[in-house]
């Protein structure tokens, strides 16, 4: 049992916990801004297109509001999307540039929450 609390307090005071919790960040950023920068303009096999997959149909179709279909297929929709996934990539690089700067306030976050 005492093993057990000085490897958690050893991670702890390491500051590991911190990193991984800002890599993770950087990580669903980066696949987010990717995904939502792309999603929009590239057609998968399987999913089609994005104004004309099968969800958006089945919700145009069952809500009878064809103008969900049309407001998500037009380019401004897209765009828009789009914009989102730019926004996601450059939140990315930031915490990429100020790793240490991330780390060192999530430590202090936590080390004020300790006392």
């Amino acid at each position: 049992m005492a093993v057990v609390g000085k490897i958690e307090q050893a991670l702890y005071f390491d500051g590991m916990v911190e990193r991984l919790t800002v890599i993770f960040f950087i990580i669903l950023c980066l696949l987010l801004g990717v995904y939502l920068t792309l999603l929009p303009w590239v057609s998968f096999g399987v999913i089609g297109d994005w104004g004309d997959n099968y969800l958006l149909v089945f919700v145009a179709e069952k809500t009878g509001v064809p103008l969900i279909q049309q407001t998500v297929a037009s380019t401004w929709f897209r765009g828009a999307v789009t914009g989102l996934g730019i926004v996601n990539l450059i939140i990315a690089f930031w915490e990429i540039a100020h790793f240490r700067q991330s780390v060192m306030m999530l430590q202090g976050d936590a080390r004020n929450q300790k006392k």
